[in-house]
Order: structure tokens, then C-alpha cells, then sequence
């Protein structure tokens, strides 16, 4: 009987070379998971901008309705984003970003087929649910795998969420015309890009945890320790996340720049097609505002991750909305393509909410709490804003006392912005309290 022999040095290391790969790959996978499915996270909202104008003859729809219709995507977030944490503990993250990029794009393809306000609505409330879960899951998926780099990969995936957004205001009129004039087939047409963002995450789905930054479960005693301890980190009781005022100040903020972005995505480009502007350079300068966003998602991810206090950046971005506001109000059409750019310049409001979301909370189910609280409580304090915009602009004929909400909301805004920008996290309050 020969006694046990340890394998030669050649075979551990042809072992650490096979798995090395699979993880590079299967980082590789995530980090392209996480670009397409940003692509499609506001494309359903900015299309119809383009095209509400279309959309409410071909539906016969009124001005209340049609601001209605720019209240349902941060209903859908508020009602829908609560379920992301239970859903991704469940499944798993990959795969309820999966379900959700499917949602999508089912939602985009049925809605304008549907037939009536009420059936656009369903269709429309399909997609907005994908997004919801999506929109929540994204910073848990970036704390989760990328724990080093939270603001290079929330710049990435914010940098991907704004090229997606202006694309689509750029493009739905275009296409739609070189479609045949149709905006139903404008419309439906973005559901090619979100069937794409499903591919990515299918060999994720039976994914439940993986450890961060792409780190195989196969590895040493010391390593299974280590994912041990971080998945006790992860698994730790709920907190008591209303306790933290943190956690208020950064839902506030995160409400009142939706209400700030939902309003500039449904009604801006109806704000200067009224003022002379024609449809198409009306779609552009949409796509302007919105295009900002591709440099400065990436440039203020990393800027707010190198700050004491992000609160600089708050009142500065509530600085630019302010005088684009001012100069909607007063020169609408002169000025145009100058209040686009200051107006995209106070939209990156958001991809600065999602850093600090990253940054108040130390474990990945702190940012799953926080994201869910935060983006759920935020979307129901935006839905009221473009709803009255609607109501309004209908009652009083013009856009005068619209804007003047509008720049109304910026100066709360930058407040809460300020005080969720502070150095803590929301543990340490919740423990405190």
C-alpha cells in the first residue's frame, strides 16, 4: 500500500490558473450586467417625453392625465423598490435584476399595443416595476463585488443611466419618424435594448452571494473564513433605519431630486416645443440636458468619494438649477440650449444620491436597507410633483407658476442635501438612538 502523496506543485498551480480566469470572467460579466441594465434604466420615461405630445392624441388624453401619466414612474419606485431587499435575499441579486431587465422589456413592447390610457398605464407600470428593483439593487450589487472602488463603479453605472436617458430623448423622434411616423413603434423599439441587459445576468441567476469583487467560494481555509465573516457582516439584524437622520435627510433629498428630474424628463421638452422650439430641436436639447449627466455621473461619483462632506456638491448642483430654472421663466426659447445644460448639470443630483447611499452605511445589507428606504421613501415624496405641474400648467395656461414650483423645490433640496452629506453612517445612528 503506497502512502498518500501530495500532489506536485505543478497541479495547484494549473488549479489557481483555471479559477483565477473564472473569476476574472464572471467579474467581467457583472461589470457588463451592470452597464447594459443602467442603459435601461430611465429609457421608458425619456421616450415618452419626446413623444407625450403624440402620445396624448393618439390616447386623447388631458393635460391632468398626461401628468398623471409622469407621476407613475416614482409611484412604481416607491411601491415596487420596498420589495428589492426581500426579493434579492430570496433569489439572489443577478437574478432579480434578471427578472427585472425581462420586465422591461416585455412592458416596453406591450404598452403602446395595448390599446387606451388604462392598458399604456399596465404596460408602462411592467416596465417601471423592472426599473424599481433594479434601481435599488445596483448600489447593493456595486458594495457587494466592488467594496474598493464604490465610486468609480457607481460613476460607471451613473455615467451608462445618463447615456441611456439622453440616447433615448435624442433618438425616439428620429427613429420614430424613420419607423413611419408611428409613435407606437417609436415607442416599442427600446425593448430591443433592454431583451439585450437580460443576457448578461442569466449565468448569475443561481448566484445567492457571491463574495466580493468577484472572489470564488473554492478557495483556502482562511479565505472560506474570511467570506464567513463578511456574509455574518452581510447577514446582520435589520436596522432600525428610521432612527437615522442620515437616513431622512438623504430620502429627502433623494425625493426632491426625482421630483426635479421626473419634471425636467416629462414636461421640458413640452416646456420649449410651447415656446416656439420645434419638436426636434426640442428632443435635443432634452437629450442635452440629459447627456450632461454621461461625464459628470463618472466625474462626481469619484469627486464625492474623496470629501469629508459631500454637501459642497449639493449646493453647487442646486446652484445650476436655480438659474436654469430662472432662465426657462424668463427667456425660454433665447436661451435655450444654456438653461439645457444648467438644468443637466442639476440633475447629476443623482448619481451623487446613489455615492452617498453607498457611503452612509459600512455593510452590504446597510446599502440594501438604505438603498430600499431611501429610493422607496424618496419616489413617493416625488410623485405629487409632476402630477401638479400638470394640473397647473392646464389651469393656468402657461408654464409661469410650473417653473416657479420647480425652483421652489431646489432651495430644500440643497438643504438636505447638505445634512446627508455629513461624515456618518446610518449604523452608528441607529445604535445611538
Amino acid at each position: 500500500m503506497q502512502p498518500d502523496i501530495p500532489g506536485p506543485p505543478e497541479q495547484a498551480g494549473r488549479t489557481l490558473r483555471e479559477t483565477s480566469p473564472a473569476r476574472a470572467w464572471t467579474t467581467r460579466l457583472v461589470i457588463l450586467g451592470i452597464v447594459l441594465s443602467a442603459l435601461n434604466l430611465r429609457p421608458a420615461i425619456t421616450s415618452l417625453g419626446a413623444l407625450l405630445e403624440e402620445v396624448r392624441d393618439g390616447l386623447g388624453m388631458s393635460g391632468s392625465v398626461a401628468g398623471l401619466l409622469t407621476s407613475v414612474p416614482p409611484l412604481c419606485f416607491a411601491v415596487f423598490g420596498v420589495m428589492a431587499p426581500r426579493l434579492a435575499r430570496r433569489f439572489g441579486p443577478g437574478a432579480v435584476v434578471c427578472a427585472g431587465m425581462a420586465a422591461i422589456a416585455t412592458g416596453l413592447l406591450i404598452r403602446p399595443y395595448a390599446g387606451g390610457t388604462v392598458g399604456f398605464l399596465a404596460g408602462s407600470a411592467l416596465a417601471l416595476m423592472g426599473i424599481a428593483v433594479s434601481n435599488v439593487l445596483m448600489p447593493v450589487i456595486v458594495k457587494r463585488w466592488f467594496p474598493d472602488r464604490v465610486g468609480s463603479m457607481t460613476g460607471l453605472y451613473s455615467m451608462a443611466l445618463a447615456l441611456g436617458t439622453s440616447a433615448a430623448a435624442a433618438v425616439t423622434v428620429p427613429m420614430t419618424e424613420a419607423l413611419g411616423g408611428s409613435w407606437q413603434y417609436g415607442l416599442a423599439a427600446w425593448a430591443a435594448l433592454a431583451a439585450a441587459a437580460v443576457l448578461p445576468w442569466i449565468p448569475l441567476v443561481r448566484d445567492r452571494g457571491a463574495a466580493p469583487s468577484g472572489r470564488s467560494d473554492r478557495s483556502g481555509p482562511s479565505d472560506r473564513s474570511d467570506g464567513r465573516q463578511r456574509h455574518a457582516r452581510d447577514e446582520a439584524p435589520a436596522l432600525r433605519i428610521t432612527r437615522s437622520r442620515t437616513a431622512w435627510a438623504l430620502a429627502v433629498f433623494f425625493g426632491l431630486q426625482a421630483t426635479a428630474a421626473y419634471i425636467t424628463m416629462g414636461w421640458m421638452a413640452q416646456i420649449f416645443r410651447d415656446a416656439g422650439v420645434a419638436a426636434s430641436t426640442a428632443g435635443l436639447l432634452l437629450a442635452v440636458t440629459m447627456v450632461m449627466g454621461v461625464p459628470l455621473a463618472f466625474v462626481i461619483p469619484r469627486l464625492a468619494t474623496r470629501l469629508p462632506h459631500q454637501g459642497p456638491i449639493a449646493l453647487a448642483l442646486g446652484a445650476c438649477g436655480l438659474a436654469g430654472y430662472a432662465g426657462l421663466y424668463f427667456a425660454p426659447a433665447a436661451g435655450a440650449w444654456l438653461w439645457a445644460l444648467l438644468l443637466g448639470v442639476s440633475n447629476c443630483a443623482f448619481p451623487l444620491a446613489l455615492t452617498m447611499v453607498g457611503m452612509r452605511a459600512r455593510t452590504g445589507a446597510g446599502v440594501a436597507q438604505l438603498s430600499a428606504f431611501a429610493q422607496s421613501t424618496g419616489y413617493l415624496i416625488s410623485i405629487p410633483g409632476p402630477l401638479l405641474v400638470g394640473v397647473l400648467y392646464q389651469h393656468s395656461g402657461g408654464w409661469g407658476l410650473p417653473i416657479a414650483l420647480m425652483a421652489a423645490l431646489m432651495i430644500p433640496q440643497m438643504a438636505v442635501g447638505v445634512l446627508a452629506g455629513r461624515n456618518r453612517t446610518v449604523e452608528e445612528e441607529a445604535a445611538a438612538r
